[in-house]
């Protein structure tokens, strides 16, 4: 099984949660941030089916993955 780690940081002029170099959208307060993390974190404990999934890197390249649905995420504040 792989682990998720969702950090919560500083970004782009407040509060956002990342996952390895990718970012979610910014809040306005750790507190926000962090409740958002915990929210996503929560929906991925939850067994489901294997998803496709594709992102985009910070040099502009994207990414094919499957997102296993029982893999199990947590995050860091």
């Amino acid at each position: 099984m792989t682990d998720a780690v969702y950090t919560i940081v500083e970004h782009d002029g407040g509060w956002a949660y990342r996952l390895g170099d990718v970012f979610s959208e910014t809040f306005a307060s750790r507190r926000d941030a962090t409740a958002a993390a915990a929210r996503v974190a929560q929906e991925q404990q939850v067994p489901g089916d294997d998803e496709a999934i594709s992102w985009e890197d910070e040099a502009g390249q994207w990414h094919d993955e499957t997102a296993r649905g029982s893999d199990p995420v947590s995050y860091t504040h």
